[in-house]
């Protein structure tokens, strides 16, 4: 077995696999940008090299800086995690010529499958149903809009080299197609360092499930069954699941067996996924093979019981699989939430900053099932704009689908995030989307259900009645401490209700609280009551209440007259008032929110890439105006009505932050 392996990444994927390293007894190396000086994957590792200033393009995928690190550290392999340099065939052939070991398929697998248009090619040459498309190089944005036209609107265009959703577009239309393409080329070339393009039919309403395959040196493939991956936003999927709601075991074994055909047609080894269109009735068509370890492999881990980590190392190594197709059993469900540095409040634009507070819920065993967080960062690091956004990824496990959903509901309330904007919030809200819990899904799902954006969950009476609840109780807990503070006046004793007034998205209640040592019995005018119970003091960010039984995780903040409270998708004013009080707060005029209707602001934190007009200019509706880059995304700002531009107030170039001005109108 090797004695030290360099992780030729970053982030969460970089203390995933020094995590199964360190349990097999390996040394690792990182290597980090100027970025990540003081990253958590940099800490973890028993060694680290600096690889360059913090752009990918100058550090983490130039070739020649991570040979240098493995030369001056004697690391034996090399694990390429995803992205990057993961399904760089100059990569692998550069290790191999060096006799360091990649810890991944032979350069000729990665050539064959890791390139998305050979990889259609051999699939068709093979017999696997394909989606139609044209999958020659395009030349330029006319000869995208020609090929687009052929193919039949809606088209997909996607980067050749693409993975994690970077180079990819649907058009609708030619100019679509024309501003597509060179987005997508962009794109590509600054994530992957190769910017060719190609183009697909998009197929309406389909599934995105993909099969997890892995085969040793000696001949050997398995299928690690499907993961679902249908819940996706800008073709970067959010919520994974394993297995499928939706395929029988027929299907399953059929994908399964085709994807391992595949994978030894061309002499694969290692962990590999296949990806599939499947259809409502369940026709699937090859899409692409990633040949690298996927992002949501945990599902995987966690419904098989195998680290696949770690048999990608043994199968580096030489060593058979220790299984056969028949001992790979599905047990249970798996969930992933991939919590991402997005404002889901604002279109879900990458938020950059300082994690002024991080606290996962707490991983391992719970009464039911079980909890899983693999992350880069911690309290106090810093989210930075040259990365992907990703932040964590939270996975949760039950003996049934209904029970792995209970379980991400819980984790992701109980899971706090400050000095950000996330997308915890949308992940809590489609947990309880009827759709999604009813299995019904496809990729158009977050398009069809919040085509307008995500604006907050609303929450169903019967939960409104226990956040109600647990806002009254906990606000007499506030109260009582309240009485107790030292230098009252003399002769002075302040009494604590029993009456309060709850008002909370739109909904007033009028409660009746009776406490005892134990907790507080919550009465409302129809005669419902409910019994509060909990260790919750004033200042906790945190509340874990039971409310007749069941658990309620609340983040909660304090507010004037009440709490500012969050769970299930919703961020609540919740408003605990006396009679009196909520007699004269209605009184009370609403503050007016200023207007910036004649200005364009930057909608996150980035790079002004492209100024689009001039001084003077007329634009119309819809008009590109600027282009914004965070993350390695582009982010095309249009005008939302006829105007004229009085002044540009941010040149190409600049780093803005969240609603600096960049242009004014007349």
């Amino acid at each position: 077995m090797f004695d030290k392996i360099l992780i030729a990444n970053r982030g969460e994927i970089a203390c995933r696999v020094i995590k199964t390293a360190r349990k097999m007894g390996i040394r690792t190396v990182a290597v980090y940008s100027d970025a990540d000086r003081n990253a958590l994957h940099v800490q973890m590792a028993d060694e680290a090299v600096h690889i360059g200033p913090p752009p990918a393009a100058q550090s983490y995928i130039v070739i020649d800086k991570i040979m240098a690190a493995i030369a001056a550290t004697g690391a034996q392999a090399v694990h390429p995690g995803y992205g990057f340099l993961s399904e760089n065939r100059n990569f692998a052939a550069a290790l191999e010529a060096e006799g360091v070991v990649f810890i991944g398929p032979p350069s000729p697998a990665i050539e064959a499958m890791g390139d998305k248009i050979t990889s259609k090619k051999l699939a068709m040459e093979a017999g696997v149903s394909t989606v139609p498309g044209y999958m020659g190089l395009i030349a330029d944005a006319d000869e995208a809009v020609k090929i687009s036209r052929e193919t039949g609107y809606p088209v997909m265009i996607k980067a050749s080299a693409g993975g994690g959703g970077k180079g990819m577009r649907i058009a609708w239309n030619d100019g679509e197609a024309a501003e597509g393409f060179q987005s997508s080329k962009n794109e590509a070339a600054a994530s992957f360092g190769d910017d060719r393009i190609f183009i697909e039919k998009f197929v309406t309403q389909p599934r995105h499930i993909e099969i997890q395959v892995l085969a040793d040196k000696h001949g050997h493939c398995v299928y690690l069954h499907e993961r679902e991956c249908s819940i996706q936003r800008r073709n970067q999927k959010v919520i994974e699941e394993a297995p499928s709601p939706f395929l029988d075991e027929a299907t399953r074994k059929a994908m399964g067996e085709q994807a391992c055909a595949l994978a030894n047609a061309v002499g694969y080894t290692s962990a590999g996924t296949v990806e599939f269109i499947v259809d409502g009735n369940r026709n699937f068509y090859f899409l692409e093979m990633n040949t690298r370890l996927q992002v949501e492999h945990p599902v995987t881990e966690l419904i098989t019981g195998v680290d696949l980590v770690e048999q990608m190392i043994r199968v580096a190594n030489g060593e058979p699989l220790p299984f056969k197709q028949s001992d790979l059993k599905i047990n249970g469900w798996a969930m992933e939430s991939r919590l991402y540095a997005e404002d889901p409040y604002r279109n879900f634009l990458p938020s950059i900053g300082r994690l002024t507070r991080y606290r996962p819920p707490v991983e391992g065993p719970t009464e039911t099932g079980i909890v899983r967080n693999d992350t880069g960062v911690y309290e106090g690091g810093e989210i930075s704009m040259f990365y992907d956004p990703m932040i964590a990824k939270l996975c949760t496990w039950g003996p049934t689908r209904h029970q792995a959903i209970e379980e991400m509901r819980l984790a992701l309330d109980t899971f706090e995030v400050e000095g950000i904007g996330h997308n915890l919030p949308f992940c809590s809200a489609v947990m309880d989307h009827p759709r999604f819990t009813s299995g019904n899904i496809t990729t158009a799902f977050i398009a069809e259900e919040y085509p307008d954006g995500f604006q907050g969950a609303t929450l169903d009476d019967a939960t409104l009645r226990r956040v109600a609840a647990a806002a009254a109780a906990m606000n007499r807990v506030a109260e009582i401490r309240r009485t107790r503070i030292s230098g009252t006046m003399d002769n002075h004793t302040r009494r604590v209700g029993d009456d309060w007034i709850v008002s909370l998205q739109g909904q007033t209640h009028a409660v009746k609280i009776a406490a005892d040592p134990n907790g507080s019995t919550v009465t409302f005018p129809d005669g419902q009551a409910l019994r509060v119970e909990s260790d919750w003091t004033p200042g906790q960010p945190l509340a874990r209440l039971w409310i007749d039984g069941t658990t309620l995780a609340i983040k909660t903040a304090k507010i004037p007259m009440g709490f500012r409270m969050r769970l299930r998708g919703a961020d609540l004013k919740v408003h605990v008032q006396t009679p009196r009080q909520k007699a004269l707060s209605g009184l009370m005029l609403e503050k007016a929110a200023p207007d910036t209707s004649k200005y364009l602001l930057c909608p996150m934190p980035g790079l002004v890439v492209r100024i689009n007009v001039s001084e003077g200019d007329e634009v119309q509706e819809g008009q590109a105006l600027a282009t914004v880059e965070a993350m390695k995304m582009e982010n095309i700002l249009k005008a939302e009505r006829k105007a004229v531009v009085k002044a540009i107030k941010a040149s190409e170039g600049a780093s803005l932050r969240v609603d600096d001005v960049i242009l004014e109108f007349e």
